[in-house]
């Protein structure tokens, strides 16, 4: 049973691996069988659908997202929403330091891990992929 303190905790630690790179910080916030959806699998892993599930998927796909950063891929937002199963949170497309990549990011949590990983693509980050 998922609960408030696990998304907060999952919130702020999936923000510390971004930041830093870090990619066993960012797999132990998975479960073993847990999925990655966004247009940026199917960029990166040349699929055809864009869904990285398990473990060792995890790993070659955050790893490859680790190399590629764009500039335009800040980590501005404002905060996060909860109901303690499902967390989200917008990275707006305006930041104090300019344009962003606009993103929304959507996780099932369950027995404090992340279950499921959806990435939403606002026009100017799907506009920045294209031209990657």
């Amino acid at each position: 049973m998922a609960n408030r303190h696990d998304a907060e905790r999952i919130y702020r630690l999936w923000d510390e691996a971004l930041g830093n790179k870090d990619l066993e910080a960012a797999l132990a916030l998975y479960a073993p069988d847990a999925s990655i959806e966004s247009p940026l699998v199917q960029h990166l892993m040349q699929t055809h659908e864009g869904i990285v599930r398990g473990t060792d998927a995890l790993r070659v796909f955050i790893t490859r997202v680790f190399q590629t950063n764009p500039p335009h891929r800040r980590r501005f937002k404002q905060s996060f929403f909860s109901d303690g199963r499902i967390l989200t949170w917008e990275y707006p497309r305006q930041s104090p330091d300019g344009d962003q990549m606009d993103l929304v990011e959507v996780m099932e949590i369950a027995d404090g891990l992340i279950q499921r990983h959806r990435v939403y693509w606002g026009w100017y980050a799907l506009n920045i992929l294209r031209q990657s």
